[in-house]
């Protein structure tokens, strides 16, 4: 470690490389204790995971802007590989629009009358595939029941949906280095699913009774354009789907690691969104969210000058012990209250409500039905710049 001349600690650190996502936490870790801000020299940028400079950013939205990019590419200066998100990647006061129509299509009222029948196709998924003993918990069920439910209540065509991992995963790779073999795998593999995305993203191909209908009737009443409409749309297509199986699958592999949580659960299956905002907090599927500084500011000590990008590690800061008692202990009687993994603000993850509810009903029917859980090899972990969770994690259960 060395500094630079603003004062700042410097890194020779890669966060993205393989070795570095196979076992992620001594890296954050690093950043965060080296300083309040560091310098990291594999990619010149900025980064933190210090929990009060991680929310600071979130909340100063006209320093600290979105709409370059939410990745390491500064997309002011380097052309991006899509269009940007109308939600991700909007500063005020374009963003203003768009986030009330989605906080509006994701209101906690209609999440609240979804949830009857998606806690109804939790538990079907898990008699199905519990009944066999042994399964992918990840395959299985983490990735099976969103992929089951989250479709059908936004609209989507029940052709092509095959595709969403794989545009997915490109999404997520392309926030990261787009120089190695991790990013240039996922082009070629989501070659089609990018033709995929552009095909449903256009009203015809959605049925417009669920939720995307919502976007288009606000275009057809002037509120939006036929665009944005359709990039609303691609927000769940994108966005919709990994950080929720994720989550989902850190949670499971958790619970195998916690036996006190574990039967805690099993005896109380209410406990389930609890279970899973510590998972969040402990866990957080999605460790990266990078921000561009919009006008010269000091932060942490440091002067940080525009158009550099600032990466908050969501992950460290949720185990930053300046803010959490042993953080790195898996505990659900903590008050999670607070954690990063959302993140915070106007750009707060506007699906949160959504991926919760879905959580928490996969969990509390695995709970339910399921008295002992034991993975049964190493889970495989998902190697992707901006996620962080499992392809594969063999599991058997005995039933109650």
């Amino acid at each position: 470690m060395t500094t630079v001349a603003s004062g700042a600690p410097t890194l020779d650190v890669d966060p993205f490389s393989v070795p570095s996502l196979q076992d992620p936490h001594p890296v954050e870790d690093a950043i965060r204790e080296a300083g309040p801000i560091v310098w990291l020299e594999s990619h010149s940028i900025w980064a933190t995971g210090r929990a009060d400079l991680v929310q600071e950013i979130f909340l100063d939205q006209e320093t600290f802007i979105s709409s370059h990019g939410t990745g390491l590419t500064n997309t002011a200066l380097e052309a991006n590989w899509r269009k940007p998100s109308v939600i991700l990647e909007q500063d005020q006061p374009q963003h203003t629009a768009t986030r009330k129509l989605m906080n509006s299509v994701l209101s906690l009222k209609i999440v609240k009358q979804l949830k009857e029948d998606f806690q109804a196709e939790a538990f079907a998924v898990v008699d199905e595939v519990c009944a066999r003993g042994e399964f992918d918990a990840v395959t299985d069920l983490a990735e099976a029941y969103p992929l089951r439910v989250l479709p059908d209540a936004v609209g989507l065509a029940p052709e092509g949906r095959q595709y969403l991992l794989k545009y997915a995963n490109l999404n997520f790779q392309a926030m990261g280095p787009r120089d190695d073999a991790l990013y240039e795998e996922a082009v070629v593999q989501a070659a089609e699913a990018t033709e995929y995305v552009e095909w449903q993203m256009r009203r015809e191909n959605l049925d417009q009774t669920k939720l995307a209908g919502k976007f288009f009737t606000a275009a057809d009443e002037g509120a939006i354009t036929e665009e944005t409409a359709g990039l609303l749309v691609r927000t769940f297509l994108s966005a919709g789907l990994d950080t929720t199986m994720l989550g989902i699958g850190n949670a499971l592999l958790a619970l195998t690691r916690a036996p006190d949580a574990w039967s805690a659960l099993r005896e109380d299956p209410s406990l389930a969104r609890t279970v899973f905002e510590e998972t969040l907090r402990c866990h957080a599927p999605s460790p990266y969210i990078g921000r561009t500084v919009g006008t010269r500011t000091a932060l942490g000590g440091v002067v940080l000058e525009p158009e550099q990008k600032i990466i908050t590690c969501l992950s460290a800061a949720n185990r930053d012990p300046r803010r959490w008692t042993d953080p790195k202990v898996f505990d659900i009687t903590r008050d999670v209250r607070g954690h990063a993994a959302f993140g915070y603000g106007i750009h707060a993850c506007v699906g949160q409500m959504m991926a919760r509810m879905e959580a928490e009903c996969l969990l509390t029917a695995f709970a339910t039905r399921v008295d002992s859980l034991e993975v049964t090899a190493e889970p495989v972990r998902k190697l992707n710049h901006w996620l962080r969770g499992y392809t594969s994690m063999p599991m058997r259960v005995t039933l109650k």
